[in-house]
């Protein structure tokens, strides 16, 4: 079988221009490889049009890095034609009538969509076992969960079938299953990336990402994802700018804040262990890492719950039977059609949510909860203001532990979201934060550091996540 997909984006293109390889190569490698890892159980849906796309490409494009370059898109994220099913059985048969902003800009940079990746159903859960297609595996050991929701795409990027994925994240989302599987995985600033046509959960919270190998590939991947979109009014207007400018500068000087509770108690003794290797090598070449004291971060997980289950029950009551996807046709009268459907069609945890969410938006409760919740999160990024009026980035581990045994989060929701603890102020405060493979424990299972930015700032956080990613891979 062909190494093609074992190379280096940069690699891969200069063959390309070179005409030694086509497209179609590549997708034909990605087929294999996907057929030949069928058990890891990373895509809900293979797009069958992918090798006639690949033929009809055209000329290779000498300055288009992604020129032909395979890539998985999580199932909540619309594409023409392709089923998207958002691994509910609610959308087993819905096939969309238009692509997502993202996946235009996926196209126009002739990119080649693999296929739609697993992931939690509706996005909700941290281990993508709420999937109605089965859990996807983690690469590095089966008995493992990939992490979740964006489960599938990192499963796909860290076992080599495809070199990049796109996820989303709500609360940690991409970075959380990128920490597990040991890739890199980036969640915007809020805005950076349109959201039309990704499925809602959590519209205030929910962003697109890059997930991919290497830090270059991350920031070169988000270059041509960003930009304001008249579909999406909350995507900000900003100045074309290259992510990958500062990836290689030196970290002298560079002001860096590590909050006492990201090394508290309900982090891991090994992961603990690993972050102070990585503060020691950042002292060492003239960083400069203080811990800090940063009120608010341990009520973030409260937070998401009401915010992201109150959002998610309003998002969700479009999926009825009326005019999409699953439909119980042996109802009698519309309610019993409206309420059939819906508890047939949704798993135990989206149903859960829903009806955690129907609850905090009834009457007062709305006044009790979340307008309070939101006060409570302005809060929060008040305080990330603060902090970063005297440093640059902050930083932590990604996550309290390494990748969960499968079925061990399964059945405790509050385990569950305790798996996002560390990830989930980043979505409150619609800041950008990424995973970056910082090493491993001593089963050789991937630990990952997280850097948190400025908003709009994701180019100061590559530049740090590319210097730890090169020392680690130098040790």
């Amino acid at each position: 079988m062909n190494k093609y997909l074992d190379l280096s984006i940069n690699e891969i293109h200069e063959l390309l221009v070179k005409k030694e390889i086509t497209p179609l190569d590549l997708v034909k490698e990605a087929l294999e490889r996907i057929e030949e890892n069928k058990d890891l159980n990373a895509f809900i849906t293979i797009n069958d049009k992918v090798i006639e796309e690949a033929k009809n490409l055209g000329e290779v494009d000498k300055d288009n890095l992604f020129f032909g370059i395979p890539i998985a898109v999580k199932d909540n994220i619309v594409t023409k034609g392709l089923r998207t099913t958002c691994a509910s059985d609610i959308l087993d048969n819905f096939i969309p009538i238009y692509d997502a902003t993202i996946v235009k800009k996926i196209k126009n940079n002739k990119m080649l969509i693999i296929g739609k990746a697993n992931m939690d159903e509706f996005a909700m859960g941290s281990t993508s076992e709420t999937s109605y297609f089965g859990t996807p595996l983690n690469p590095i050991d089966k008995t493992r969960t990939s992490g979740g929701s964006s489960g599938g795409s990192a499963s796909a990027v860290s076992a080599n079938l495809v070199p990049l994925a796109l996820g989303s994240d709500t609360g940690g989302s991409i970075r959380q299953p990128a920490s597990y599987t040991g890739i890199v995985g980036m969640k915007p600033t809020y805005g950076r990336i349109s959201r039309y046509g990704l499925v809602a959960f959590a519209s205030s919270l929910d962003q697109i990402g890059p997930m991919t190998r290497t830090v270059y590939e991350n920031a070169a991947l988000l270059n041509i994802l960003v930009g304001e979109d008249e579909f999406d009014l909350t995507s900000a207007k900003k100045e074309p700018e290259d992510f990958t400018r500062l990836i290689g500068e030196k970290i002298t000087g560079m002001k860096i804040a590590l909050p006492k509770f990201f090394i508290s108690e309900i982090v891991d003794k090994e992961i603990r262990n690993k972050i102070k290797e990585i503060v020691s090598l950042l002292k060492e070449n003239g960083a400069i890492v203080d811990i800090i004291d940063m009120s608010y971060l341990d009520t973030a997980v409260n937070l998401y719950q009401i915010i992201a289950m109150a959002e998610a029950s309003s998002n969700l009551a479009r999926f009825d039977g009326v005019r999409y996807g699953f439909r119980n046709n042996n109802a009698k009268t519309i309610d019993e059609m409206y309420e059939t459907t819906r508890g047939l069609g949704f798993g135990d945890e989206v149903k859960r949510r829903i009806m955690v969410g129907s609850y905090i938006l009834s009457g007062a409760n709305a006044k009790t909860y979340y307008d309070k919740a939101l006060m409570v999160r302005d809060d929060i990024k008040k305080e990330f203001d603060r902090v970063f009026k005297k440093y640059d980035l902050i930083i932590g581990p990604t996550t309290t532990r390494v990748a969960p045994l499968l079925g061990t989060s399964k059945d405790d929701p509050h385990k569950a979201f305790m798996d996002d603890v560390l990830v989930i102020p980043v979505n409150m405060a619609g800041l950008p934060g990424l995973s970056v493979p910082a090493g491993t424990n001593d089963k050789g299972l991937p630990i990952g550091l997280h850097i948190i930015g400025k908003a709009f700032d994701e180019a100061t956080i590559y530049k740090l996540a590319s210097y730890i990613e090169e020392a680690v891979t130098n040790e």
